[in-house]
């Protein structure tokens, strides 16, 4: 059985993406990685490079300045490592996503346990988003529990919409849940930083006018919009030892600051009372 890593980046290093750490976390899962890094500003090949291992191959790219309607950009992009994985899985991960080492004997058992059942197109994992800080996790419905990390790469399947998810010729995959975490660090930068990747990834879906329009004029990103939160109490993937140290701003959240609408509240107690996520996007189809 052999197993393939995909995944993309662009300006890594300026917007403080972990996306080493997300790579190094792949590395004792495949036998190779694909990313296509786009035309970076910041040293983000050189500092892929820097990691010395024959297992990855970066494809260089341009990113089209002008596609900016409904994230498709960043589809493009994983499509094109995609197309590159020649195992019979392919583990994806974006670039603030992580891995724990915890989980690899589990993805690899399931990976091994599902290769010759081929309705089961992909795995899903768990997700935990870290908000703020490396101490808080998001605990409301706005955050989403599962996605897609593994798929078949060569029956067809391409990133579909913003790059969340996959289709086969149109169609939801069919998939197995594994109990296996992704470890979501896209909200975890300093505020200034924070609020530099907003104004960056808002290009990706509206023009500069919206952006100017809907996004504030502070140097700093506002993390009272969180929604409700839960301290973290575990470990967190080991190669995330050194950024986590390096960690050089106070976040503190206060229960009684955060903005969360009433509908929102009500849900949320509704799950936390009956365990059922009311009206829950499901981007897949369990088997």
């Amino acid at each position: 059985m052999k197993i393939s890593g995909f995944t993309f980046i662009r300006n890594g290093v300026l917007l403080d993406y972990p996306f080493l750490e997300s790579l190094q976390s792949l590395l004792p899962l495949c036998e190779e990685i694909f990313i296509a890094v786009g035309n970076s500003s910041d040293g983000t090949a050189e500092r892929i490079k820097s990691l010395n291992s024959q297992k990855i191959k970066i494809i260089p790219t341009i990113w089209d300045d002008a596609l900016r309607k409904d994230g498709a950009i960043l589809s493009q992009q994983t499509n094109i490592a995609l197309k590159q994985a020649t195992g019979d899985w392919a583990i994806y991960l974006q670039a603030d996503e992580v891995l724990h080492e915890k989980d690899y004997p589990i993805i690899y058992d399931s990976l091994n346990q599902f290769c010759d059942t081929h309705r089961v197109e992909g795995l899903l994992f768990n997700y935990k988003h870290f908000y703020g800080s490396y101490e808080y996790i998001g605990h409301s419905r706005r955050w989403y529990r599962r996605e897609i990390r593994i798929i078949r790469p060569d029956i067809g399947i391409s990133s579909w919409g913003d790059a969340q998810g996959f289709r086969l010729q149109g169609k939801k995959l069919q998939v197995k849940q594994i109990n296996a975490t992704v470890y979501h660090y896209g909200w975890v930068r300093s505020p200034e930083v924070q609020q530099l990747k907003q104004k960056s990834f808002h290009k990706l879906w509206h023009s500069d006018e919206w952006v100017k329009q809907h996004t504030s004029n502070s140097l700093e990103y506002d993390y009272s919009n969180g929604g409700k939160l839960q301290r973290f109490n575990n470990t967190h993937p080991a190669v995330m030892r050194d950024r986590i140290s390096r960690q050089s701003w106070k976040y503190i959240y206060d229960e009684n600051k955060i903005i969360q609408p009433f509908r929102e509240k009500l849900l949320d107690a509704i799950e936390a009372k009956f365990g059922w996520r009311i009206g829950e996007y499901k981007n897949y189809k369990l088997i």
